[in-house]
């Protein structure tokens, strides 16, 4: 009966399911004839020799952030994860299915990767929903059936030592660097992870972009700031 059913749901999800637009068709074609073509060894290797990375990037879902732009990687040097707000969930083996702690899990234990980059951007929609959501401005937010909303419970605790002031711009900032923070923190409660940082096996980073600018910022744990790079 299972069986069937799911059957029946795979049916109808195909006929929903279309062709590629011929601008990411021409696309393909045109990086295939040059990109691949010129550096076809190159390719072979990493599909033989299997990925491995030097980094793991948490980064926003935004289609503005593109870290292997930003840092100039080519592929196989970065496993990249990308989510609503750039968020890690703490710890919370419950048998359920998590796609971000899955990828930092594998990321540490299967891949050994060294490091781990947390990387927050400027006008982020996310840290925005977030602030709303908080602030009383976005009820369908709140609302249990809402994936976003639920998501982004995970900030709600940064939005809640916020100093918040008459300026939307400095207080969205603000978020978005604790957004950063709180995915750091998030982070040392996988026991796996704490164990890596503390053997010295890997290290946290986090980064604050700027979209408009360009620029980039790193947090310094010392003083406790984000300071430009």
């Amino acid at each position: 009966m299972h069986y069937e059913c799911s059957r029946k749901h795979l049916e109808v999800a195909m006929e929903f399911v279309k062709p590629l637009p011929s601008f990411l068709l021409q696309r393909y074609h045109g990086w295939f004839a040059t990109s691949y073509s010129e550096d076809k060894t190159w390719y072979k290797k990493l599909a033989s020799e299997g990925q491995r990375p030097r980094a793991m990037v948490i980064s926003c879902c935004d289609s503005r952030v593109q870290a292997t732009q930003i840092f100039g990687a080519d592929q196989g040097e970065f496993f990249i994860h990308r989510n609503i707000a750039n968020l890690v969930p703490p710890f919370q083996p419950d048998g359920q299915q998590h796609g971000t702690s899955a990828a930092v899990e594998y990321a540490v234990s299967a891949l050994k990767v060294g490091h781990i980059i947390v990387l927050g951007h400027s006008n982020c929609g996310g840290v925005q929903g977030c602030y709303e959501m908080c602030s009383g401005q976005a009820p369908d937010l709140e609302e249990k059936t809402s994936f976003v909303g639920r998501w982004l419970e995970i900030l709600r605790p940064a939005y809640d030592t916020l100093n918040i002031t008459d300026n939307v711009g400095d207080n969205m900032q603000a978020l978005e660097k604790k957004a950063v923070l709180t995915s750091l923190e998030n982070l040392m409660t996988f026991p796996f992870v704490k164990k890596a940082v503390e053997q010295e096996e890997l290290s946290l980073h986090g980064l604050w972009t700027d979209i408009g600018a360009g620029g980039l910022e790193a947090y310094d744990s010392n003083s406790n700031k984000f300071t430009p790079v």
